[in-house]
């Protein structure tokens, strides 16, 4: 894998990091994990199996340094690198299709809700959960897959202006 494409994957994920700081903890200490929209895109712009695995588990651990869920390191990185893998299949999958708003927002969206009822899965059998699952799904995990459907877009189109207006030639 070209180093460039290593350290867009990194500088895209150490956006999505300092996001992911200033957001607060809602219920049971869990967070909106912005982080989550610069992975999808950095999959999207780089669908190589080997960039799945160093966005998944760069990811990963830097959820798991900043996680407010008690026990929440594991889980963090368990569901970050299950998630890019899933999502690595998918978009492969996808990349047959035009890709567009639409199709980007799903990705987001599907990566999210993939990614929080893995971590929530894991943390139950690692730790427990101080609410139940089916609580936390409604209440954190849907309205972050709604955001980051949303904000996956966002981020992709900037990303995207951003690559062109510089004129580094990616992959």
């Amino acid at each position: 894998m070209k180093l460039k494409n290593n350290i867009f994957t990194t500088l895209l994920l150490a956006i999505g990091f300092i996001l992911h700081q200033i957001t607060p903890g809602i219920l049971g200490g869990m967070k909106f994990d912005f982080l989550l929209s610069f992975m999808f895109v950095s999959l999207l712009l780089n669908s190589k199996l080997e960039n799945a695995v160093l966005a998944g588990l760069l990811a990963g651990l830097l959820s798991a340094m900043t996680t407010t869920f008690p026990g929440g390191q594991i889980p963090n990185i368990i569901d970050k690198v299950a998630t890019c893998l899933i999502l690595y299949f998918v978009i492969k999958y996808i990349s047959k299709f035009k890709i567009n708003p639409v199709i980007i927002g799903l990705i987001g969206a599907l990566g999210t809700f993939i990614s929080g009822t893995i971590f929530l899965g894991t943390a139950a059998l690692i730790i427990g959960l101080p609410v139940s699952m089916k609580m936390l799904i409604i209440t954190v995990v849907i309205p972050t897959t709604i955001i980051n459907g949303i904000g996956t877009v966002f981020v992709y189109g900037v990303t995207k202006k951003a690559i062109k207006l510089s004129g580094i030639a990616m992959h």
